[in-house]
């Protein structure tokens, strides 16, 4: 098995629950980061990384069951 399948799976539903914690949750604690929803934007980035990831893994399988159709 490919590790970058579940490590990618592991990112993106942290990033996703981090962004949507971001996105939804209540915006008084972002006073301490002068404003900023840190929340969301590293959710977004963990988010984009666990996708890609993903599909790096999902890509080297093709490649794999492809060598081993020719």
């Amino acid at each position: 098995m490919d590790l970058r399948l579940p490590v990618g799976a592991l990112f993106a539903i942290f990033g996703a629950l981090l962004t949507l914690f971001g996105a939804f949750g209540p915006k008084d604690i972002y006073e301490k980061s002068l404003g900023i929803n840190v929340n969301l934007y590293w959710g977004a980035v963990l988010l984009v990384f666990g996708l890609l990831m993903a599909g790096f893994a999902l890509a080297a399988s093709k490649r794999e069951a492809q060598a081993k159709a020719e």
